[in-house]
């Protein structure tokens, strides 16, 4: 598709999207409705006058069907964008996470499992800013844990002093 072609398609587009989301949309389709209904005791509801909306119906139903893909893959891919803008902004974000949708759905089940084993460490902390990767979580994690247990043990030779 030349430069010229693709710019009056996507003209096109996007006026439909806004177009077909419009409540003037709506209006008319609710009109052409409406009208079909009020003539079908002129045509004696015959078959004719069925396939008439049904032919319709599925026509505009078919061209719609790209219309709003088309739409979703340019709002997705804009949204994309920004958060691979955000994630590049901030020191603390891990940039492996940019362009991921370019990774299988395995692969992108085992980043699932990553993020929930994180939000697991994150509910155990009370300090929602002290960890930032599930490695870091983990170290935080184990450092309070190993605190809890030294701080139990001396607790225990305390109990036993006292109990001689």
């Amino acid at each position: 598709m030349d430069k010229s072609t693709k710019s009056i398609f996507e003209k096109f587009s996007d006026w439909g999207t806004k177009f077909t989301g419009s409540s003037y949309a709506f209006f008319g389709a609710t009109t052409i409705v409406v009208a079909w209904a009020l003539t079908g005791p002129i045509f004696d509801y015959s078959e004719t006058w069925q396939l008439i909306i049904n032919t319709g119906t599925t026509i505009i139903t078919f061209l719609m069907v790209f219309l709003i893909q088309k739409a979703q893959n340019k709002d997705s891919k804009a949204i994309q964008i920004k958060l691979n803008e955000l994630i590049a902004a901030n020191e603390k974000a891990s940039n492996r996470i940019v362009d991921i949708e370019d990774l299988t759905e395995k692969e992108l089940d085992q980043l699932h499992c990553y993020y929930e084993k994180l939000a697991d460490f994150a509910e155990e902390d009370t300090d929602i800013h002290s960890s930032h990767s599930i490695d870091a979580a983990k170290r935080n994690q184990n450092s309070k844990h190993e605190s809890f247990k030294r701080k139990h043990e001396e607790w225990l030779r305390q109990q036993k002093k006292e109990s001689h």
